[in-house]
């Protein structure tokens, strides 16, 4: 079996060493927040994209290596395990062979090979089979009228040679290295084509790109290739594979026919056909495709994992007391206040959009909220009449001398955390709008602490989300929310059991527990306090507890990411110098002076060095500095813009294709990739970010299917296509490329083609 230690050194190119103590960490149950931060010199500074990449594929392998076993065991007890077939099977790397070396002695229904050799047809077959390998000549039909059986069932001769070949067909179709060859040979010479179904008139739905397309398997991009799987599904599209057959059977019959004798030749070349066509070609095509689908599931993944993050660790406006609109018309607008921990203070309704002299009550009860509570942030949700909202609100602050910031604050997935499970059990008391104003005006004091609560599918920051394989997307999501809740850091205090649930070593059981125990006991002074919550011991507190902070507790070491197992050392290095442990400024300053002398075997520098930083700036938020767009007055819906203003807004969806862009009108704008710069851009997630503020230019806008195109590009000239590749283009402008020209694209191999020379020239894939 596969040394995995070692093939996952030699894989992600680590060391040895490296892999054997992270290995041993996560089975000791260490996190990989805590690996990558508080185990650095045990894993030479691996960090979590590293430790991450360790465990799936180490997870894989494994999976590999247990597949193995029960192959293994399947194939002996049938009897027909060989020393080579063994040999094969443990030196697989990848499912897809090994299950094709398994699939000759896999358990199968009935099939019209079995049903062949039931007839006693067995022995015909290896006997044209032994032809065609001596390379002999003799009649078929005079040999097969041998097996001609009204017992058995067999009428005729010719009907003896379909039994034989139903044999042959069955054997070559489970051949690994035919099999090999011939996934490879599709996925880098084949093409996917798409067509829309006749009842479906031009310009009627949003598949109309797909009308007549065609890309390259190994080229296409992950959203062309989700967006035709979706189009599948609903029924809008029909989705081929399309390559060039005749190369298909030239190579079946270079790799098996062996005689020159044409009788023979004309029964293999049958037989190569019928296999190809009746056994191999659906599951190849359903292999490919699902091969093509992982990917772009990967890839659409890491995008909304991208997005995701950027969106988490989006620059919270401070804990300052806040007034959050939630904007409506006729049911007029939400407004709840917060305080500085985000405690819901007060709920009031006002309606500005409903008449004058409700407009004036509504200015009133808003300037009152805002003196009463000395409100420093206003939060208005983007939803419908935000605009009008946001000019009616601008009007009351004008008549203020302290103005507080007024910030249009993305409100997606708020209307359902209002009806959710953990909305009602936090306030029980309160109505569905009331939480929905809540949750936005907790947004933009803390966007980390707000969004944990919610299903980041609601987000609205996804690519395809609802067509990638989801328990894929769940875990990765998963340990995009671990790692930004872990990065910031969380106040013990504060933090909501939902946060706590994202902390290292934290369960959703002791989450509530630590909120319990807080609520009955009051504030954690210190760190050691949480060794008194039920069901924390001591592995889930060495976990946890360098994540967790306490401002103006007991230690000042409590407030910052330095763990608790080195506050001895934090300790004796303060009473070393001579400065009290409270000036954490000044030990920093001090240790980066003479940080080799406290260097051990048990600290080295990265742990020392992480220290450091911690006690420059205890308390400190590594997040961005703050920052809010301005939507240009008067710009409220769609049929405002026109093409060649230049806006101000908030990037809300990073794609492979582009970027959508909120410029105040309910309906983001999108920059193509091709706009968003005047360089070409391969990766968008190179030039914007999920909460960026950008200045774009409009460059159509379409009212029917609420569709804006926007730019970024400085350049006078602002084509679609010029910031594209060369084949980009020629996808874009022959989107009606067939089949037939894409045959003429491929070459028919001259001579025999092994898997070895289709990997050379396409090079290996993973």
């Amino acid at each position: 079996m596969l040394d995995i230690q070692k093939l996952l050194a030699e894989e992600l190119a680590l060391r040895p060493a490296q892999v054997k103590s992270a290995l041993e960490l996560f089975a000791e149950g260490a996190t990989v927040p805590f690996i990558a931060r508080y185990r650095k010199e045990r894993t030479g500074e691996l960090d979590e994209v590293q430790l991450r990449d360790l465990s799936d594929r180490y997870a894989y392998l494994t999976e590999l290596e247990e597949r193995k076993t029960s192959i293994l065991q399947s194939i002996e007890s049938q009897g027909k395990l060989t020393p080579e077939l063994k040999t094969q099977i443990e030196s697989c790397l990848q499912k897809n062979e090994l299950e094709d070396l398994y699939l000759p002695y896999r358990p199968k229904r009935r099939t019209r090979a079995t049903i062949a050799k039931e007839k006693g047809l067995e022995a015909l077959a290896s006997w044209i089979k032994a032809l065609n390998e001596s390379g002999s000549s003799a009649s078929l039909e005079t040999e097969a009228a041998k097996y001609i059986s009204e017992e058995k069932g067999v009428k005729t001769a010719e009907e003896a040679l379909r039994g034989a070949s139903d044999i042959l067909a069955e054997e070559v179709s489970e051949k690994a290295n035919l099999r090999a060859y011939l996934r490879e040979f599709l996925l880098e010479t084949g093409a996917f084509s798409s067509s829309l179904k006749a009842d479906h008139p031009e310009g009627t739905t949003k598949f109309e790109m797909y009308r007549k397309f065609q890309a390259s398997v190994s080229a296409i991009a992950p959203h062309n290739l989700l967006a035709l799987c979706r189009g599948e599904t609903e029924g809008i599209l029909t989705v081929d594979l399309v390559f060039d057959e005749d190369a298909v059977q030239h190579y079946l019959e270079t790799q098996e026919i062996r005689t020159k004798a044409q009788p023979v030749r004309a029964f293999y070349r049958a037989m190569l056909t019928d296999a190809f066509n009746r056994l191999m070609r659906n599951s190849l095509i359903s292999e490919v495709r699902a091969e093509k689908k992982q990917e772009a599931d990967i890839e659409s993944i890491k995008t909304f994992e991208t997005n995701l993050r950027e969106l988490l660790l989006s620059a919270p406006a401070g804990m300052k007391p806040t007034l959050a609109l939630d904007p409506g018309f006729r049911t007029g607008c939400k407004v709840a206040v917060l305080d500085q921990t985000g405690k819901f203070l007060q709920y009031q309704a006002v309606f500005p959009h409903t008449g004058e002299e409700k407009r004036k009550q509504a200015a009133v009860t808003l300037k009152q909220l805002i003196q009463k509570y000395k409100v420093e942030l206003i939060a208005i949700g983007n939803g419908t009449a935000s605009r009008e909202t946001d000019e009616f609100v601008g009007e009351v602050l004008a008549t203020l001398e302290q103005k507080p910031i007024k910030v249009i604050v993305n409100e997606s997935g708020a209307s359902i955390y209002s009806a959710s499970d953990v909305a009602i059990a936090e306030f029980p008391d309160l109505d569905i709008t009331v939480r929905g104003a809540i949750s936005i005006g907790r947004r933009l004091q803390d966007p980390l602490a707000e969004l944990v609560k919610l299903d980041p599918k609601s987000i609205g920051v996804g690519q395809y989300q609802h067509d990638v394989d989801q328990k894929l997307l769940k875990k990765k999501l998963g340990e995009t929310i671990e790692s930004c809740v872990n990065f910031v850091g969380v106040d013990l205090n504060m933090a909501s059991k939902e946060l706590l649930t994202s902390v290292s070593g934290i369960s959703a059981t002791i989450a509530n527990n630590i909120v319990a125990y807080r609520n009955e006991n009051g504030a954690f002074r210190d760190r050691k306090a949480l060794l008194k919550v039920p069901k924390l011991g001591p592995k889930a507190f060495e976990q946890a507890a360098g994540f967790l902070r306490i401002r103006d507790g007991a230690n000042p070491l409590d407030n910052t990411a330095v763990h608790p197992e080195r506050y001895s050392l934090v300790s004796a290095i303060a009473k070393d110098l001579s400065v009290p442990l409270a000036q954490t400024p000044q030990i920093a300053e001090q240790l980066s002076k003479n940080l080799k002398k406290y260097i051990t075997d048990a600290v080295g520098e990265p742990t020392l060095r992480d220290i450091i930083r911690e006690l420059e700036k205890p308390g400190r938020d590594p997040r961005a500095e703050f920052k809010y767009a301005t939507f240009k007055e008067g710009i409220k819906e769609i049929s405002d813009l026109r093409v060649g203003m230049e806006l101000e807004g908030v990037v809300t969806n990073v794609a492979n294709f582009g970027a959508f862009v909120d410029v105040g009108v309910h309906q983001d704008g999108l920059v193509h990739v091709s706009q968003l710069s005047d360089r070409f851009v391969s990766d968008p997630n190179q030039i914007v970010k999920v909460g960026q503020v950008v200045k774009v230019r409009v460059m159509e806008v379409n009212e029917n299917l609420k569709r804006i195109s926007l730019s970024m590009r400085t350049g006078e000239k602002l084509d679609r296509n010029a910031n594209m590749p060369k084949k980009d283009h020629k996808q874009i402008e022959k989107p009606e490329r067939n089949a037939n020209a894409a045959k003429k694209d491929q070459k028919q191999p001259e001579k025999p083609v092994t898997l070895d020379d289709l990997k050379a020239k396409f090079g290996k894939r993973r």
